[in-house]
């Protein structure tokens, strides 16, 4: 399992990589929208949408909000940023609600109707905001696009760095976890999980933020910022896959799916992307970066 989870993140990575980098913000959306779709997919089989034609409708419904998002951001003047602002923020307040939901991990456990349309709307507070969230980083705020290292638009590094801190983190976490791993961090969502694989995953998000960020060409010292975004997104994104280990537990499963070799599904992979990113993009922005 070990090798086929290597030999798929080997695969997937540079791919994934090269997208960022190169890709223009608009297809950039495009591709972004067909992999959150993918995840939302998942998401709402694990909310007890077992019917295919009403998942498909779901999906459809949520691409059809990301299109409106779009149109509304445009005008005769150009484009804005302040309803995917908007958005982006409705998503860390989201998460923070989240986080308490994490505190009563029996909450919507009965599969329930109620409990179900819960989860439909959580699946929307997390697809929708962490895409625009994405669209901000890509694209940038600012009217002139600035260049960052190999002349690449300092806004496709900075999501680039958003990932990266999500991704070294939760190595770190792994490792930090399986040496020093003693004291349970949510022994009834996700036993593996330890406090200290917790401070190990910060440090490496932490130290992969600031490297990362200098390709933006940032100057040395706003660096103190980016570490503190940087450890905000790391909290986020452990947030982010609680959340969906708890909905696996609600639902029995062991993954989202089986789509990708040794990874699970879709969602498996953005779990922490999801909650990470409008984290990410939004203390970024207050701290002015």
């Amino acid at each position: 399992m070990t090798r086929t989870r290597v030999i798929s993140a080997l695969v997937m990575a540079p791919i994934a990589i090269s997208a960022i980098l190169l890709l223009p913000t608009p297809w950039m959306s495009v591709l972004a929208a067909a992999v959150f779709m993918g995840g939302l997919w998942e998401w709402l089989k694990l909310s007890d949408v077992d019917d295919t034609l009403a998942r498909s409708i779901l999906v459809a419904l949520n691409l059809l909000l990301l299109v409106v998002l779009v149109w509304a951001s445009h005008s005769k003047q150009g484009g804005t940023t302040a309803l995917l602002t908007v958005m982006t923020m409705i998503g860390v307040v989201w998460w923070l609600i989240s986080a308490l939901w994490l505190r009563f991990p029996a909450f919507g456990s009965h599969h329930e109707h109620w409990s179900r349309v819960c989860k439909l709307f959580a699946a929307s507070l997390a697809i929708l905001p962490a895409w625009c969230a994405l669209m901000l980083l890509h694209s940038g705020a600012d009217d002139v696009v600035q260049r960052g290292l190999w002349n690449v638009p300092a806004g496709h590094w900075w999501l680039l760095t958003a990932l990266a801190t999500v991704w070294m983190a939760d190595s770190g976490a792994y490792f930090a976890g399986k040496k020093f791993g003693k004291r349970k961090m949510s022994p009834r969502i996700s036993p593996n999980k330890t406090v200290e694989g917790l401070l190990g995953g910060i440090a490496a998000g932490v130290v992969t933020c600031m490297i990362f960020s200098l390709a933006t060409g940032i100057s040395a010292g706003a660096l103190p910022a980016v570490a503190l975004v940087g450890m905000l997104t790391v909290v986020a994104a452990v947030i982010g896959d609680l959340f969906e280990s708890l909905l696996k537990r609600h639902a029995g499963a062991k993954d989202s799916s089986d789509l990708i070799p040794g990874h699970g599904g879709i969602l498996d992979r953005v779990d922490s992307v999801l909650a990470a990113l409008p984290v990410f993009a939004l203390s970024k922005l207050l701290l002015g970066l």
